[in-house]
């Protein structure tokens, strides 16, 4: 990013630095294509993945459920329904949008062939994907979401398909988003995106998953009626993203967690980022069929590659220090 704010020259320039300027912005949108399994033309670089989603979704009937991202809900009928383990059944593909994985309790889904629009943004970088091979239309991802800068996106589209422009103008991205594109964001996504792939193939992630289980069993073995969302026993236990955990401890609220935590050093939420300053229950568990008053008690911890297990050791003693607190005071 650094190397591309000296690279004056606009995209769609003809001169020689318009020229590095499109060789710049190509390459990343090269290195996307190859880390998410598709053709670098089919990307749309966009602001982020609500965007994408206003892109792909305007003006279309599709369905949904209740666990999409609020930038996926704004345009889909919520009446897919979800089962208690997070999973979403869907009948009809072709009319409806399914995430990859949730943002909040880290829940993949199983996405059918021929499914109209997929919201990637939490499971890519994560999981080993294939746009190429998935059947879907259209996908989102975001590029903070794989350690990118915030505030670039894409939507990718299943060759030969089309979407129509919302911001018309100089015709920039094939026609289908037009602005001087954000080359230093792009430059960022790129380069993130081939550090994705690096850490995939290098089983970065599989260290993660340890760690987020020795904590959810740590935390497990000191608590009674928590419910660590999305764990389970057996051949149906839902497939979970390595670095998310969800738990909820009835009667303890969401947003008291975060805050004795937040004192204690660490930055967790009680749901989504995009909604953790609302003080209200999760939607994603009230659409799993959780009370509203327990799906207000969740909170969810987030573990990344450059977690270390002292760190894992010393959240699960001031979480657990906590919740002795609660118990001692009687709910």
């Amino acid at each position: 990013m650094i190397a591309a704010m000296d690279v004056a020259g606009n995209p769609s320039s003809v001169h020689a630095e318009g020229r590095a300027a499109k060789g710049l912005m190509e390459r990343a949108r090269a290195d996307l294509a190859q880390a998410l399994g598709a053709q670098a033309a089919d990307i749309v670089f966009v602001s982020g993945a609500t965007e994408g989603a206003a892109l792909a979704l305007e003006g279309r009937d599709l369905h949904g459920s209740g666990i999409e991202h609020d930038a996926v809900r704004a345009w889909v009928q919520g009446d897919l329904a979800v089962a208690k383990d997070g999973r979403v059944t869907v009948t009809d593909p072709a009319s409806s949008t399914l995430q990859l994985a949730n943002s909040e309790t880290g829940i993949v889904q199983d996405l059918p062939e021929g499914l109209a629009v997929s919201d990637w943004t939490q499971g890519f970088g994560k999981i080993p994907v294939a746009f190429d091979w998935s059947g879907i239309d259209m996908i989102l991802v975001s590029a903070h979401k794989i350690g990118g800068p915030k505030g670039i996106g894409a939507l990718v589209l299943r060759r030969g398909l089309d979407v129509a422009a919302r911001i018309r103008g100089g015709g920039q991205e094939m026609g289908r988003r037009s602005g001087t594109e954000n080359l230093i964001g792009i430059a960022g996504f790129g380069a993130a995106a081939r550090a994705a792939t690096r850490d995939l193939e290098q089983g970065v992630w599989d260290r993660v998953d340890k760690l987020r289980n020795i904590l959810e069993k740590t935390l497990e073995a000191g608590t009674k009626g928590t419910i660590f969302v999305g764990k389970g026993i057996g051949a149906d236990t839902p497939t979970r993203l390595p670095n998310t955990m969800c738990l909820v401890t009835p009667g303890w609220k969401g947003e008291t967690q975060v805050m004795q935590m937040d004192l204690a050093g660490f930055a967790v939420s009680a749901g989504s980022a995009c909604s953790s300053g609302k003080v209200k229950a999760s939607s994603v568990l009230t659409a799993m069929g959780f009370s509203e008053a327990d799906a207000s008690c969740a909170l969810r911890v987030s573990l990344g590659p450059e977690t270390t297990e002292a760190e894992v050791a010393a959240f699960a003693e001031a979480w657990l220090a906590a919740y002795d607190r609660f118990q001692a005071r009687g709910r």
